[in-house]
């Protein structure tokens, strides 16, 4: 696969991630890695806080747990596809179709304009209901293996966000492919969520400013809007193409 069609993913995660740290189904979790205070209590998207004095390598391991979980995530939806699955070309544009549908949908949540997303990750909440009880003995994160841990756990929590970056992958057609496209999109969220562990709730306040919301909501709805626009000539856009983020069918 082309490594420059992975630059439009990271980008979409960079833009995504101011979701990852406001509201999410109405609720955000905060876990304070060294802390029993915190536990998760619901469907919800958490993020390794750590105070000022708290070990920077717990917060790149609960990071590097959680994008291990998308690179799976992604790897199995490409390797399914690559199977068999889109092999016929009407399924591939349908595919195409509705993977930037889903993009214009994050866009739009992102902006709080549009909610539908919510209603997906209220779908996998079934899934998060088995895997929650094995936090339980890894918290306090106070280990960067129990943070390791911990973020592969949080990798499948209900996000809306994650399942959007899925179905790209997912139209990779191959297990290498969607992994890497998983692991694109998972690096794009790290700044901020790195951000978030070292300076806790001062990054919080200025990330969930509307103005900050809506420019990133803007630049994903512009991606998808490209690919939708692509899709409905069945042309190639030129050096436009290089910023679709699902590869052509």
């Amino acid at each position: 696969m082309d490594v420059s069609s992975l630059l439009p993913l990271l980008l979409v995660g960079l833009a995504g991630s101011v979701h990852c740290i406001g509201m999410c189904g109405g609720i955000v979790g905060a876990l304070s890695i060294g802390s029993g205070a915190a536990r998760p209590t619901g469907p919800v998207i958490a993020i390794a806080v750590v105070r000022p004095q708290g070990n920077l390598l717990r917060v790149l391991a609960y990071n590097g747990g959680r994008i291990g979980s998308y690179m799976l995530a992604g790897g199995v939806a490409g390797g399914l596809a690559g199977a068999g699955m889109l092999r016929l070309a009407s399924l591939q544009v349908a595919g195409y179709w509705l993977a930037n549908l889903m993009l214009v949908a994050l866009g739009l949540y992102l902006m709080d304009a549009w909610r539908g997303l919510a209603r997906l990750e209220a779908a996998g909440n079934g899934l998060w209901r088995h895997l929650r009880p094995l936090l339980k003995p890894l918290l306090p994160m106070d280990t960067p293996l129990k943070a390791l841990a911990v973020g592969g756990l949080w990798g499948w929590v209900p996000c809306g966000m994650v399942y959007s970056a899925l179905l790209t992958a997912m139209m990779q057609g191959s297990a290498i492919g969607g992994a890497a496209a998983m692991a694109a999109f998972g690096l794009g969220t790290l700044p901020t969520l790195l951000g978030m562990g070292l300076l806790g709730a001062r990054l919080r306040q200025q990330l969930q400013r509307r103005p900050v919301r809506i420019a990133g909501g803007l630049l994903v709805l512009g991606f998808g809007l490209l690919g939708l626009l692509r899709a409905a000539n069945g042309v190639s856009l030129g050096w436009l193409d290089a910023l679709c983020v699902t590869p052509h069918p």
